[in-house]
């Protein structure tokens, strides 16, 4: 089973006015992301919009970020979905694309308990031959912790998770309950360095989209023991999420990589669409913050 590793963008989704796939700017945002030393790429998550997206439309961007990392590096594909069938199906298509692992959030909204979400993780997870990573997010309504998760580990091909929590603690204790088998990514690009330092393997992040250079320049730090650098770094990074964290990210990031001369699009409706004016001020904010664009 492949462990994840390293510094991997959450794939922002180019959009036209019709919520369709911008098959070409995709193409143009991985090859420059391979080109800026990505590891990977998580595909169809909660920066890619996948569950506001149409099935067919997230098969379309399984299917063409498969094809143009080519191998080069791991693709997650995150096939969660509200209809479970669907999931399945996305989950399958995944496999037969030839990604390398998919992912899920927990069923959402109508309170699903402890066996619930077990049993939801076991039918996905039976249902493909490949990796496949829990997206924790607290916002998504589940509350993982470190015991619930290690049972999680216990079904097979479930490797790996994704934390987007700030509780490095239950982090910590699950890489030690499981013996540091897990795959433990970290989700919150403000505290990389954290997530690493508690024993994430790496990053899962939005804002790895526009500023790689920099959440790479943490990770590699942080690898060579050069930690007052790798703080230096996160920093740097956090100076430039604050003003981000004003807007809403999702949006912000896509207003970013259009001004960085990617057409990706506005976000799925209703998401917020900022006007000129307020793009230009978001602008001002994360290059007075420290990014280059």
């Amino acid at each position: 089973m492949i462990k994840f590793k390293g510094i991997m963008p959450a794939l922002v989704t180019p959009l036209d006015e019709n919520e369709r796939v911008k098959v070409d700017v995709l193409h143009s945002l991985i090859d420059y992301l391979l080109g800026q030393g990505a590891d990977g790429f998580y595909v169809g998550g909660a920066t890619g919009e996948g569950l506001a997206l149409r099935k067919e439309e997230r098969m379309i961007l399984a299917e063409e970020a498969v094809k143009t990392v080519n191998k080069k590096k791991p693709v997650i594909i995150q096939v969660a979905s509200t209809v479970f069938p669907h999931a399945i199906e996305l989950a399958k298509h995944a496999e037969n694309i030839g990604a390398d692992a998919i992912s899920a959030t927990p069923p959402l909204f109508f309170g699903y308990d402890e066996d619930d979400v077990y049993n939801y993780y076991k039918k996905l997870a039976e249902s493909v031959h490949i990796p496949v990573m829990i997206y924790y997010n607290p916002g998504a309504g589940f509350k993982f912790n470190a015991k619930i998760a290690a049972k999680m580990f216990e079904i097979d091909n479930i490797t790996a998770i994704k934390w987007t929590s700030s509780d490095y603690y239950e982090m910590i204790r699950l890489k030690d309950i499981t013996n540091g088998e897990m795959n433990i990514i970290n989700g919150p690009d403000e505290m990389l360095l954290m997530g690493l330092n508690a024993g994430a393997d790496g990053g899962i992040g939005t804002t790895y989209n526009f500023m790689f250079d920099i959440i790479k320049a943490v990770y590699d730090n942080f690898e060579k023991g050069n930690l007052a650098k790798a703080q230096e770094m996160q920093n740097k990074a956090d100076r430039i999420i604050a003003e981000l964290k004003k807007y809403r990210a999702i949006p912000g990031t896509k207003a970013i990589l259009e001004e960085m001369g990617f057409n990706v699009g506005n976000a799925a409706f209703p998401m917020k669409r900022y006007d000129e004016e307020t793009k230009k001020t978001l602008f001002k904010a994360v290059k007075n913050a420290g990014l280059e664009i």
